[in-house]
């Protein structure tokens, strides 16, 4: 693997440690130890991958995720101590790709960011329509019944699942694979919050396309138009 991470971590034990384990996989890497200068760097050097803290000193990590989200699209691994699945879903709708709970295996950090660095590179364009609802995955633009919806990227991101796989009964273990690649303690609860973001979202005249199978998970009906 190659290309520029920058890491933004404000323990410098920690973002020495991962600095570290990057560079022997072949990237170059930059460190800031607070949100101002992550972000200053972050738009200088235009870095392939982001790692960032969601506690951060003079700026937020999700403060600053959010901003970064706002001007570009640069894949974004949040990192944290905190457990609560409510925090997983503030980083997962304020724009990180993925998200990884202190304390962490930095080979496993660097096996996420590959998974993610490889979807970010072969996204091509690709509009897909399961009966009302299109979704343009490379704009991240998503209409119902020919009405834009405004969604966070992890809805989007779960909507595309939804959206490959109509019809098909999803679990939660399987939502998180497909859609962020990723698989942790509690997080499960996490998805059932942001499925039901998405349903009130897409939801019109009181249909509502992604439905619960109970005791199994959720699924995509949608009629092909």
């Amino acid at each position: 693997m190659s290309g520029t991470v920058l890491i933004v971590e404000d323990d410098t034990r920690i973002a020495n440690w991962v600095k570290v384990y990057f560079e022997r996989a072949g990237f170059f890497v930059e460190v800031a130890y607070d949100g101002e200068s992550g972000l200053a760097l972050a738009r200088d050097l235009t870095p392939d991958l982001i790692i960032l803290d969601l506690t951060l000193p003079r700026l937020d990590g999700v403060e600053l995720c959010r901003i970064l989200r706002r001007e570009s699209e640069i894949p974004i691994i949040m990192l944290t101590a905190r457990e609560a699945h409510a925090e997983r879903v503030i980083g997962l709708d304020s724009g990180a790709d993925d998200y990884i709970v202190k304390p962490f295996d930095p080979e496993e950090v660097i096996a996420r960011a590959g998974a993610v660095l490889r979807r970010v590179k072969g996204r091509v364009q690709q509009v897909l329509t399961r009966g009302n609802i299109t979704l343009n995955e490379t704009t991240r633009s998503v209409t119902v019944k020919g009405e834009p919806v405004d969604l966070s990227r992890a809805q989007i991101a779960l909507l595309s699942t939804f959206m490959r796989h109509p019809n098909q009964v999803l679990n939660r273990e399987q939502l998180i694979e497909l859609t962020f690649s990723q698989e942790f303690d509690g997080f499960d609860r996490a998805i059932d919050s942001q499925i039901a973001r998405l349903r009130r979202r897409i939801s019109r005249e009181g249909s509502q396309p992604i439905q619960t199978v109970y005791g199994v998970g959720y699924k995509l009906v949608a009629e092909e138009e």
